[in-house]
């Protein structure tokens, strides 16, 4: 509180005063950068402030000349009011940009998605300079997301700090890197891609076995359509159909089957689907 006080109480200062339209006699800078050194010409001796977002710098000056600011105290980027308070009194306004890139903010969604999807995975990626000032000028940022070595890249130029991206998820399953980059700063994401959909071209059963009272089916290896298994877990639906009525099997695929125990028929029609994918059919008789 005390500090905003101050501040408040250095520019009014300068705006009051009467020497404030010798402003021209203090010289500053017409190209700052954040995170630079720089210097500011003075005549007489005094006190110089610098007032900025955020920060107040203070330097004591003798003899005129110019007074040093080093980069590491001028961090903070946007509109700076020099103020000086001794033999006269004058003020500059003068503007400080952001460094160079030194850090990204980088959001990937969702964090799961089906293989092969257009459009499906979002990338937005602010960019910062190493103190925290968003660099508005545009700077191109390099999306790159691959799986197992394989993907793609893209580099799309920022607007107003800002780089967005939409992606296609890749054909391969597994723990895509997602990463933003500029120059040599980079951060990365994980996105899970999983298998698609159950291929129905592919998604096949067969009769694997026969018991007194029950008929054994088993699918097939079952993949999506580009190869990739269908994780464990998933649900398969055997359901079977006969003279007395039907019979529903849920079946978890392990290790790429389902299998199933169905009741033994003389005559029956069996048939599978995974979610909205249908298998082929099977007609079976009873031993």
């Amino acid at each position: 509180m005390r500090k905003v006080i101050y501040t408040g109480l250095i520019i009014a200062l300068c705006w009051f005063a009467e020497d404030c339209a010798r402003a021209a006699e203090l010289r500053v800078p017409q190209n700052a950068v954040a995170g630079q050194p720089l210097s500011i010409g003075t005549s007489g001796s005094g006190t110089l402030y610098l007032v900025g977002p955020g920060q107040v710098i203070k330097k004591e000056f003798k003899s005129g000349g110019s007074v040093d600011i080093k980069g590491e105290e001028l961090r903070s980027a946007g509109r700076w009011i020099a103020v000086v308070r001794g033999d006269s009194n004058r003020s500059q306004v003068f503007w400080v940009k952001p460094g160079k890139p030194g850090k990204l903010n980088f959001l990937a969604r969702p964090s799961r998605v089906p293989v092969a999807r257009p459009n499906v995975i979002s990338g937005v990626t602010f960019i910062f300079d190493q103190y925290q000032n968003l660099i508005l000028d545009p700077t191109p940022v390099n999306f790159n997301l691959s799986v197992g070595g394989a993907g793609t890249t893209k580099t799309v130029t920022s607007r107003e700090g800002v780089a967005w991206i939409d992606s296609a998820s890749a054909p391969k399953a597994g723990a895509a890197q997602f990463v933003a980059s500029v120059d040599d700063t980079s951060v990365a994401r994980v996105v899970q891609q999983v298998a698609a959909d159950p291929c129905e071209r592919s998604f096949r059963m067969h009769v694997a076995g026969h018991t007194a009272q029950n008929i054994i089916v088993e699918t097939d290896p079952i993949r999506d359509c580009s190869g990739n298994p269908v994780p464990d877990g998933t649900i398969v639906t055997f359901i079977q159909t006969d003279k007395t009525g039907k019979s529903t099997v849920d079946a978890r695929i392990k290790k790429d089957t389902a299998r199933a125990e169905l009741p033994a028929s003389d005559n029956a029609t069996i048939t599978m689907a995974a979610g909205v994918v249908l298998g082929n059919e099977l007609h079976v008789g009873g031993r």
